[in-house]
């Protein structure tokens, strides 16, 4: 007799023979499985009776399916040996010997998600689709990459590391290392927090296998052999070092039966094992040098933090009470370490390792200062440590504990588009140390269990003397800025190239010449990928999703978009204030005013009660800027301020009067935090780019060409960093505070809001009542406001084609190039979205990944914005991959375009459009943008026409011919040293720049 449970229509058979009986259910006290009702899930544990693997199976209805395998892959060195496995896995495997299987994929599947990473312990393999035939594909694709890729030497040589010359045609030229997993690592080098929280943490842990780099660190990368990397392979990536993971609603059965016949061939083994715990070593002090940042004083360059061992990871109850304790000591305006250390002005910011950290055997707590000077570093630690002694003394203020716990549980209730990977990222690092992942699932639980504690009295007073008062494992790091810091990396690499090459005769370097003739051999190579599994147009629905939308008034004639379905009891609201094009002198502030909103607090009320209100009946308040652009004319935008929130129905009333409270009363006269606001802001918006260069690239490259990139590149670009490095060094900021109430009285204007709520069904009456009480009192336009004022963009805006370089401190590059087209409602639009899905994984990845060396690069087209892009991620040659977007063009207009080359790139923009959306999210492209379901529909329609012949008529008419030229811009970002005499002609943009007010 077979017991199952109805999923989403079908049945999930997970007991009795059906479970196959390779399989067996891991009991925990008589349980079978878990029944989570908050979450609507049922939870199954099983254990592959030969081999030992481990599977949970959440059992959801939920049609966007997820699946991973991974392995715990702890390493002993730092040669990157399990982040360039994780990446040569996906090179070929024996059923699929195709060069770079997991890149083909993407343009022959559906999936909603594809990735693979590496953790300080474990490598995962994770995907998500909608698509069961696609999900059965992927499936097997990642199997068999898992337990039997060809692990090529090419590859390695490829994806890790290698020796090569400058100019592979000369025999004579200089010797550099490429590699992607070297380059990458070496750009996330070049992050300076990322540097710091890397080094303090292997301080931190010495002797074990978190003194080691997991990612690798470029120094020793080139120590790894292909051989080390086989034996690695052959060591973990066995069955009983694996943890399989399951989500959505297909059976499970057939699952089951295709990974028991994946790992059919392999016996038990135990596991390898690494040190992972930590002797503790009292107080240790240590100081090492890093980069200068571009933004900041120059007397305030110095990283420093105190960190503290804390729980076992393993005690989940004490870990999830460590993680609420972290976030009242450290986050938000209100907690004690904020108001100790940020308010103080004495750094720029929180340390990058700041904070709880739950992704280690034993965990630890770290607080820090970035942008501090040598002299307060001592005060800072004072100011740490009479912090602790306070919440040992007194703990934290009940609401706000009751408003942290409140974030918990209403963040599981909302309906997130990729909620089953949310699920996996939650329990894996546990799970892959032994905890029983269930265990994890049980929110409701943790939070009775935890609030009960704290009844019962001192529970986070008795956190600070386990663990803070007197640590047995405490370690002081300080990070100092030295200038010469990149010319010594340079330096160093440069001895570490020519100690390699000293070490080779003749003969060894003439026959790494030749095999770096075979791999580009290899890499130009064109391939059949027919042994890869792929879905067809026939598999693409004929019809998109649609999300109904009513259209109503609150107050007297304030638009209102309703959106009622199933959102488990919460409600979601959504503004927009439209500035159109007036006031260009206020935008450059508009960033730091919607930050100041949550940031400054009222004329009534600090922040601090604010933020704890919000916490308790809400589930945040944002602000943000907004530009977008008109659907048939790029000349014209819309752009002001979209803000937001969401809250459990009981609380919509609190909700409304506490968005109407920013927006009415935020008291910008308080410049002693609007100071602190602003070095924050300065500090974490120049990090950004180190880690998204490739975002700002696109951005600089496209601000001559359309309005909305000129008021994006503004807002969020290099301009905006440069503007708030500006900021952060005037003395005076009431000039400032008088700029944000401008902005206030310009932007908040009940005569150009129009807003959007999405509800249940029993809920409308509820919000619409707080939403006529909140326009009642909204800010109402005065004269000034409503004069005209000039024009940003729009009719005043000439497009131009520029070259510009930004150079930074960094050990790597992100280059752009951006082509104005034409709007979405063109005809040429769908074309144009085909052709940049064609172009990047059949010529872009080749030439700028495996050739280049780059971590990534492509191209994109935005239809919203009518550009074109071409980009590339962490690249050693950018002014080579410049060369080859153009080459790009030449490639597709002399190209014999195949049919599986046109449906793929098909395929690829239908699993774009039909990628799952949060509830919140269902309706708001016709609210923002104004693209109905209609119109969606008419161009997913037209995207089942397009034709290769249309495919080069874009191409020529629009990237390749002289007209085109003119619309074409570039932008690289990165290294200082970068050869000058290449962009010598280019315009430069330099991050220091000195703003005004």
């Amino acid at each position: 007799m077979h017991r199952g449970a109805i999923q989403g229509g079908r049945m999930l058979h997970v007991t009795g023979s059906i479970v196959r009986p390779s399989f067996s259910r891991i009991s925990q006290r008589g349980v079978l499985s878990k029944t989570v009702g908050e979450l609507k899930l049922r939870a199954f544990r099983l254990k592959h009776q030969r081999t030992g693997a481990e599977w949970l199976h959440i059992a959801r209805e939920d049609s966007n399916n997820a699946f991973s395998i991974g392995f715990t892959t702890s390493p002993s060195d730092s040669t990157g040996v399990a982040h360039i496995l994780e990446h040569t896995t996906l090179c070929g495997s024996v059923r699929y010997p195709v060069r770079d299987p997991f890149f083909k994929m993407l343009s022959r599947s559906m999936s909603t998600y594809m990735n693979a990473w590496t953790a300080h312990d474990y490598t995962q393999y994770p995907f998500a689709t909608q698509n069961a035939k696609d999900y059965e594909n992927l499936q097997g694709v990642y199997l068999d990459a898992a337990f039997r890729p060809l692990l090529r030497e090419a590859d390695f040589r490829q994806e890790g590391w290698r020796l090569e010359r400058g100019d592979s045609g000369d025999s004579t030229s200089s010797w550099g290392i490429k590699g992607v997993v070297y380059n990458e690592m070496k750009g996330a080098f070049s992050d300076a927090g990322s540097l710091f929280a890397t080094r303090a943490e292997q301080q931190f842990f010495p002797g074990t296998t978190y003194a080691h780099v997991s990612g690798g660190d470029p120094q020793f990368i080139p120590d790894l052999t292909h051989e080390q990397l086989v034996e690695f392979h052959r060591a973990r990536y066995h069955p009983s070092n694996a943890r399989v993971y399951s989500y959505g609603d297909l059976p499970l059965g057939p699952q089951l039966a295709r990974v028991d016949k994946a790992i059919a061939q392999f016996e038990r083994m135990q596991p390898a094992t690494v040190p992972m715990e930590v002797r503790p070593f009292g107080l240790r002090k240590v100081t090492e040098f890093g980069p200068v940042e571009s933004v900041g004083s120059p007397d305030k360059q110095t990283k420093f933090s105190v960190s503290y061992l804390t729980n076992d990871l393993r005690d989940v109850q004490e870990t999830f009470g460590m993680s609420i304790f972290s976030g009242l000591l450290l986050n938000g305006t209100s907690a004690p370490m904020h108001q100790a250390l940020i308010d103080s002005h004495m750094g720029s910011g929180y340390s990058a390792n700041t904070g709880y950290a739950p992704f280690t055997r034993q965990t630890s707590l770290a607080v820090g200062l970035q942008g501090i000077a040598d002299k307060d570093i001592e005060l800072a630690e004072k100011r740490i440590a009479e912090t602790f002694a306070r919440v040992g003394e007194e703990g934290f203020e009940r609401r706000r504990v009751d408003a942290a716990l409140a974030g918990v549980e209403l963040a599981y209730k909302h309906r997130a588009a990729d909620f089953g990977l949310s699920l996996m990222r939650s329990v894996s690092t546990g799970w892959f140390h032994g905890v029983d992942p269930i265990t994890y699932l049980r929110v409701s639980d943790a939070v009775a269990q935890l609030r009960s504690t704290i009844d019962s009295g001192k529970f986070f007073e008795g956190i600070v003397n386990r663990y803070f008062t007197q640590s047995p494992h405490q370690l002081r790091y300080v990070m100092l800025a030295d200038p010469a810091y990149g010319q010594q990396l340079d330096t160093r690499e440069n001895e570490l190239i020519q100690t390699k090459v000293a070490g080779l005769g003749r003969r060894e370097l003439e026959k790494i010449d030749a095999k770096n003739s075979e791999l580009a051999a290899e890499q130009a190579k064109k391939e059949d990928v027919g042994a890869l599994p792929t879905l067809t147009l026939s598999d693409v629905a004929e019809r998109g999703q649609r999300h109904a939308v009513d259209m109503g008034v609150a107050g007297d004639s304030v638009p209102v978009q309703w959106r009622t379905t199933t959102t488990n009891g919460i409600s979601y609201l959504r503004v927009i204030n439209d500035v159109r094009e007036k006031h260009p002198d206020l935008w450059p502030y508009m960033p730091l005013f919607c930050e100041a909103l949550t940031y400054l607090g009222t004329q009534k009320r600090d922040m601090a009660q604010i933020e704890t209100d919000i916490g308790l009946h809400t589930g945040g308040i944002s602000f943000s800027p907004f530009v977008t652009t008109d659907l048939g004319n790029l000349g014209h935008i819309e752009a002001g301020i979209s803000f937001g929130s969401h809250c459990l129905d009981q609380h919509i009333a609190s909700m409304y009067e506490l968005v109407l409270e920013l927006v009415r009363e935020t008291n910008f006269s308080n410049t002693g935090r609007l100071r602190a606001l602003v070095s924050v802001m300065s500090t974490n918006m120049f990090n950004e780019v180190a880690d998204s260069g490739h975002a700002f690239a696109r951005r600089l490259a496209g601000s001559t060409l359309t309005p909305e990139l000129q008021a994006s590149e503004s807002l969020r670009g290099i301009s905006q960093v440069r503007f708030l490095s500006g900021l952060a060094r005037l003395k005076d900021l009431e000039p400032v505070s008088e700029r944000l109430r401008q902005v206030q009285e310009v932007v908040f204007n009940r005569l150009t809001m129009r807003t959007a709520v999405t509800t249940n069904q029993g809920s409308i009456d509820t919000n619409q009542q707080a939403l006529d009480g909140m326009i009642a009192n909204y800010p109402q336009p005065s004269n000034s406001t409503t004069a005209e004022s000039p024009a940003v963009s729009g009719s005043k805006f000439t497009a131009e084609a520029a070259r510009v370089f930004c150079p930074l401190p960094f050990a790597t590059n992100y280059a752009a190039q951006a082509v104005r087209t034409v709007p979405y409602t063109h005809a040429d639009s769908v074309r144009l979205q085909v052709l940049a899905k064609l172009l990047t994984p059949n010529y872009l990845h080749r030439e700028i990944r495996e050739r280049n060396g780059a971590y990534g690069g492509g191209a994109v087209y935005s239809a919203a914005q009518g550009l074109f892009s071409f980009f590339s991620y962490r690249d050693p040659q950018p002014l080579a991959t410049i060369a080859t977007f153009d080459k790009a063009v030449d490639w597709i207009l002399n190209h014999t375009i195949s049919d599986r080359e046109l449906d793929e790139a098909k395929l690829s923009v239908f699993g774009d459009l039909d990628t799952p959306l949060s509830v919140a999210d269902e309706g708001m492209a016709y609210f923002t943008a104004g693209i109905s379901d209609d119109m969606r529909q008419e161009r997913r329609e037209q995207f089942f026409e397009v034709t290769k012949s249309d495919l080069k008529d874009v191409a020529n008419k629009y990237l390749a011919s002289d007209e085109a030229k003119k619309h074409t811009s570039v932008a690289v970002i990165g290294e200082e040293g970068l050869d000058m005499t290449e962009i010598s002609r280019w315009r430069i943009t330099n991050i220091c720049t000195s703003s005004s007010v």
